[in-house]
């Protein structure tokens, strides 16, 4: 069993700072959908970077609220953070603005853990870090990428042993487009619904 870990934290400056995991797609938040996703893989589940459980509260299964220990980090903070609360070796990070994942998919990343520091799906647009697998093996390279305020994720992936997910892979369980979507800005958010195999 993994640890999942919902990267909660952040300003959300192209999105007026308004907190994108409270955002509605089809009548559920983007929060609660992904806690539906997780149930059947984890009971262990963290919200990196929140100040409160919110949506999650609602659930059965307890969630934690865990801080960064390296501030003003990023993802890669929020990382180190999970590697550092969670209760298993392995920790499925997902960021908060990704309504589509389904729980096939994110079990599917789990399976192809492995000896692998990383599994990472990757299409045409490249790594999709922030909705991949990380074991507790790759720590240190996220603590001295950490030190030397080298905060990008992908320069983490050259640091580690990574697994890569491609497009035919994850085709198996929907369009890539559409479940690897994510909220970065309010035109993003009116977007959804033009998306590959859109369902509410």
């Amino acid at each position: 069993m993994p640890s999942a870990a919902i990267l909660a934290g952040g300003d959300a400056r192209r999105f007026d700072g308004r907190d994108k995991s409270r955002l509605p797609v089809g009548g559920r938040s983007i929060l609660e959908r992904q806690l539906d996703a997780l149930a059947g893989i984890t009971d262990d589940v963290m919200l990196v970077g929140a100040r409160s459980a919110g949506d999650g509260r609602a659930h059965a299964a307890p969630i934690r609220i865990v801080a960064d220990r390296v501030p003003a980090s990023g993802p890669l903070g929020g990382l180190d953070a999970a590697l550092a609360a969670a209760r298993f070796d392995d920790v499925l990070l997902l960021a908060c603005d990704m309504p589509f994942v389904t729980t096939e998919f994110l079990a599917y990343l789990m399976s192809q853990a492995g000896d692998a520091d990383a599994v990472v799906p990757a299409t045409v647009r490249g790594y999709h870090p922030l909705c991949a697998v990380y074991s507790r093996r790759c720590h240190a390279a996220v603590a001295e990428a950490l030190a030397a305020r080298q905060l990008r994720m992908t320069e983490l992936l050259k640091r580690i042993c990574v697994r890569e997910i491609g497009v035919d892979d994850i085709g198996r369980f929907g369009p890539p487009t559409r479940l690897l979507a994510n909220v970065n800005t309010p035109a993003e958010f009116d977007e959804l619904e033009a998306l590959p195999g859109h369902k509410p």
